[in-house]
Formats: C-alpha cells, structure tokens, sequence
C-alpha cells in the first residue's frame, strides 16, 4: 500500500452533491487516508462549507464552481492540487461528457486523476496522451484486476475467531459505508481493536486498509475475494472486530447485493441500514422498496444471523422525526434504532458488546 496521503485532492462532484450520486464525494468529504481533500466541485453550492451542506457540521472543505477555483482554493491554503478525483457515483457508472471536459482540464494542468467510474479513462486516447506529456497518472480504480492475482473461495475464513459484523442496508446509496465507519471509530475508541473491509471504490479512495472493489471482480471470485480480504486483516492485524460493509442491497432490482458477504464473510451478526422516509428503490421510480420486517426476515433466512441494530438514514425527515422513526423501530423489532451522523453510534456499540464478552 501506498503511503498515505498521497496528496491533495480536489473531488469533482458538479450537479450532484448532496443527492444520492454524490456519495462518493460524500465519503472523501467526511474523511479519507488517502488525500488531503482541498475543494469539492458543484457550482450550485459555490461559496459554501462542503460539512454544513452535507451533515451541517463545517469542516473547512470549500464547495467552488470550477476547476480554475478549486486549484485557487488548495493554493489559498498552502497546499497546491496534485489529484482530482472523481466524485460522482451515477447510475450505471458512466462518465458524463460534459465531466469529461473537466478530467481533460485537471490533466493539462498537470494533476493526477484517480476515477471509480466503470468508464476507464486511461482508456481514453487523448485523455491518455495528455496524462504521458504531463507524467500524471490515470487511475481506474473499478478496472478489473488480473485474473491471476484473485482467489477463490477456500473456507479459510474459518480460521478468523474475532468477532464479524456485516453492513448491510435496504438499499443502495442509502449509508451503509459512512455507519460501517462511525461503528469502527466508535468500537476502536472503547478499546476493542477494530477494522473495516471496504468493498467499493469510495472505501479505497478514503484509504480503507482492506477490502475489494466487488464492481470491479468476475462473478466466480467475489466469494474469495471477500474472504481473502477478511483473512489478511485477521492475520495481520487480529483485531477483536471485523466490519464489513455491503454494498447495493439483496432486493434491489439493479444492484443486489450481500449475498456473497453473507455466505463468503460469513458473519456473526448483522446491522442494517433502513431509510424510513425513503419509497422507491435509489434511481428506479416504480420498484416501491420492501419493508424493513421483510428485507431483516430475508436477511435472516439467508444466514441464520440475527440483525442486531437498525441504522437509521435520515434523508427527507426533520430531526424530529427521524428520533420518531428510531422509537417505532425500537417498539417493533425491540431492536436499537439511532442515526449515526445524529447520535453517535453508540446505542449500537451497546448492541455489540455482549457478543464481543462471548
């Protein structure tokens, strides 16, 4: 791995910050390892705090309306650009054109360019030449890594005796990578050593120690990689804690997903994200979302383990009524409800604790 941080970054996010395909400069403004995050790109906030406008907390990140204002902004604080980093999570990971003006712009002023997009840009001929003429690098983070360096699934992961938690959510973009990480900075301060496996891009853009990029593997070797993945981190780190974030959702008609990190993680227990304001699946008007009590009995079903916590994203409801929701959930399933980014995480390290005694 890289010493970290490589750099600093300016996060192009233009027209979608603060929406669901924002997320993934979401995640680089919340935090990140791997870059000193110095402007995020949307013209529609220009001017503002990227933490006030995303979690109402300031934290320093400027929203700018430009590239030409990004790099002014890193220069403003000492700390010249040297990456620009693509922030924008569309449905279906395509580059937009109007984007890839911007990518030519961050080249030609000599940045590097790292991208999770499934649009290779280091397959771009002109976006290419430029990267050579001006010795920066193309990063395709989603391109898929040579058959010869994956693994199958082998049952190794039982070897790991720590304690394992999944991630997982009703749907996608709804949270579940951002709670994943305020669980293991909460179990991490109460002294319980704790790591994250990240399976998505943003996950390694913020400098997750282990995981994959599930996007990017061939079908027959996301068992192994998630176990691989999990192994490494026990027998490096042996840490009491595992968390693994999910990624999509098992209903989600175009982005099912936590199959593999039930059967191939194999998990003791299960916390699950849930947006109880939220009707439809992300990105798909038509596909009304299952109801929580189905897509936890589902879960449930699939690998005998039980929910522990609920997660609760607070998209569309005042803070009034997202501590209303938490408390409906808590009266149904008597199980722990909190908005992490709200509360803490605390009521669901409480929910963790008996097990790690065990």
């Amino acid at each position: 791995m890289s010493r970290l941080p490589e750099g600093n970054a300016v996060v192009f996010c233009q027209g979608a910050f603060a929406t669901t395909n924002g997320k993934t400069a979401h995640g680089l403004v919340r935090r990140t390892r791997r870059y000193r995050v110095q402007a995020v790109i949307d013209s529609r906030y220009a001017g503002q705090d990227a933490g006030l406008v995303l979690d109402s907390r300031a934290n320093g990140i400027p929203l700018v309306a430009n590239l030409s204002a990004a790099l002014q902004a890193a220069r403003d604080h000492r700390r010249p650009a040297t990456h620009f980093v693509m922030g924008l999570a569309p449905d279906g990971g395509r580059l937009p054109r109007p984007a890839r003006r911007v990518v030519l712009q961050a080249l030609r002023s000599g940045l590097n360019v790292d991208s999770g997009l499934h649009d290779f840009l280091s397959e771009d001929p002109e976006l290419a030449a430029w990267a050579r003429r001006k010795k920066v690098r193309i990063r395709d983070i989603r391109k898929p890594p040579p058959r010869n360096r994956l693994h199958f699934f082998s049952g190794r992961i039982e070897q790991v005796r720590c304690l394992k938690v999944a991630m997982l959510g009703a749907d996608s973009a709804i949270g579940k990578r951002t709670t994943a990480w305020v669980l293991v900075d909460a179990l991490n301060r109460a002294g319980h050593q704790t790591e994250l496996i990240g399976t998505g891009q943003t996950a390694w853009l913020q400098g997750a120690r282990y995981g994959i990029i599930l996007d990017s593997l061939i079908n027959d070797f996301v068992a192994g990689e998630i176990e691989h993945a999990v192994v490494t981190a026990w027998r490096e780190q042996r840490p009491e804690v595992i968390v693994i974030e999910g990624q999509g959702s098992l209903m989600n008609p175009a982005y099912p997903g936590g199959f593999e990190i039930l059967a191939a993680g194999r998990p003791d227990l299960v916390v699950f994200q849930h947006a109880p304001a939220r009707r439809e699946y992300d990105g798909f008007p038509g596909y009304p979302l299952h109801s929580l009590a189905h897509q936890m009995e589902a879960i449930r079903m699939l690998s005998g383990k039980p929910v522990v916590a609920v997660a609760v994203n607070h998209e569309d409801l005042s803070a009034r009524q997202t501590d209303a929701a938490c408390r409906e959930i808590t009266c149904e399933f008597g199980l722990p409800a909190v908005d992490v980014l709200k509360d803490g995480a605390d009521p669901i390290l409480a929910a963790l604790l008996p097990h790690l005694k065990r």
